[in-house]
């Protein structure tokens, strides 16, 4: 197949896909820990947060494919082994102490906050090292959709 000529340096288009499937990588696993928070919740308000979870989850369905196609429409290939995001990911996977809501929501939050800090810093490295306004403008959107997101999962708690 032949690459689609852009107007981006090759070597940059590399470390534009590299970064992008880094974030691949975090939202396949925030994806999985916002299904285990789904399957798993426990609690009084369990049929509201099963539903919230379920809502959250489905997002990161969306925001997925779509960071794996933009991936491709650069002339890169996204990657997709549960190995490879073990590999690249720089979220942590970790044992649940118990099933409650607030337990997930805080978990769930700090990974967005992770996503979101790493987005705000690469947002004009995209577009100024890179030059590719593109990719910055598609991660934008994803950083507002994160803020959002984190915004629903903060609302939940009433305390620090």
């Amino acid at each position: 197949m032949e690459k689609t000529n852009i107007g981006i340096k090759p070597e940059y288009l590399a470390d534009v896909a590299h970064s992008l499937n880094i974030l691949l990588a975090d939202e396949h696993i925030l994806y999985v820990k916002t299904r285990n928070a789904h399957w798993n919740v426990e609690g009084p308000d369990f049929h509201a947060m099963h539903l919230f979870f379920e809502a959250q989850y489905r997002e990161l369905e969306k925001v997925i494919d779509e960071i794996a196609e933009r991936i491709r429409s650069i002339g890169h290939f996204a990657v997709a082994s549960l190995k490879q995001y073990l590999e690249l990911t720089r979220l942590t996977e970790q044992p649940w102490e118990k099933n409650d809501s607030e337990g997930f929501i805080r978990t769930l939050l700090e990974d967005h906050e992770t996503i979101i800090m790493h987005l705000r810093d690469n947002v004009t490295r995209y577009a100024e090292e890179w030059q590719d306004v593109g990719t910055s403008d598609f991660i934008t959107g994803y950083l507002e959709k994160h803020e959002k997101m984190a915004w629903m999962l903060s609302a939940h708690l009433t305390k620090p």
